[in-house]
């Protein structure tokens, strides 16, 4: 049976009742859909965005993403990391993406704008100049994580050994410098 092939089509309102085919999706534009706990295995997504959409625990076991945008989404604990990894590339602006897992990903220069990546594991993930502006990264998991070149000077709420971490290079604010030190067990009393 032939894959679907799907081009420059607008899908508005999707949901879990009617899954999408397993094929190819091309500049297609998804809106207010509620794909939460579906099964995205195998699907291609090429140069699609995604707009108020809830994905929550979606499945994604070899799903493709490739120059993918996500505004306004909900992702809570989506696994990245099950993706198909060859072309992984995808940004993300006002998104939840709080649980989810990019573990070993190479994902560099991936724009995080206004999210929240709350408990988030970036485990051995390659994140080599991204993007982190105004996103909460409250225990968000680093550990043997790129940051090289990467910008969180306006990111907050994170903890990053530089011991465990590669961070050459990456940005960061004053005001940040304390998730910095968390593993020294220090108080940093700034001005008020």
């Amino acid at each position: 049976m032939p894959e679907t092939f799907i081009q420059n089509k607008t899908f508005d309102k999707l949901n879990a009742a009617t899954p999408l085919a397993v094929g190819e999706y091309e500049n297609c534009t998804f809106t207010n859909g509620d794909l939460s706990g579906s099964n995205l295995s195998n699907i291609k997504f090429i140069e699609c965005s995604f707009h108020a959409c809830n994905f929550s625990l979606v499945k994604l076991n070899k799903t493709s993403f490739q120059g993918v945008k996500f505004k306004d989404c909900k992702l809570l604990g989506a696994r990245f990391d099950q993706c198909n990894q060859f072309t992984l590339s995808f940004n993300f602006e006002n998104c939840q993406l709080d649980l989810s897992s990019f573990h070993g990903l190479k994902v560099k220069n991936t724009a995080f704008k206004n999210c929240s990546l709350q408990e988030t594991d970036l485990t051995e993930c390659d994140l080599s100049g991204s993007l982190f502006d105004n996103c909460d990264l409250g225990r968000a998991i680093f550990q043997n994580t790129i940051l090289e070149k990467a910008d969180l000077r306006t990111a907050y709420h994170y903890s990053i050994d530089p011991h465990n971490n590669r961070i050459k290079k990456a940005k960061f604010s004053i005001s940040g410098i304390s998730g910095l030190l968390d593993q020294f067990d220090i108080y940093i009393e700034g001005k008020n």
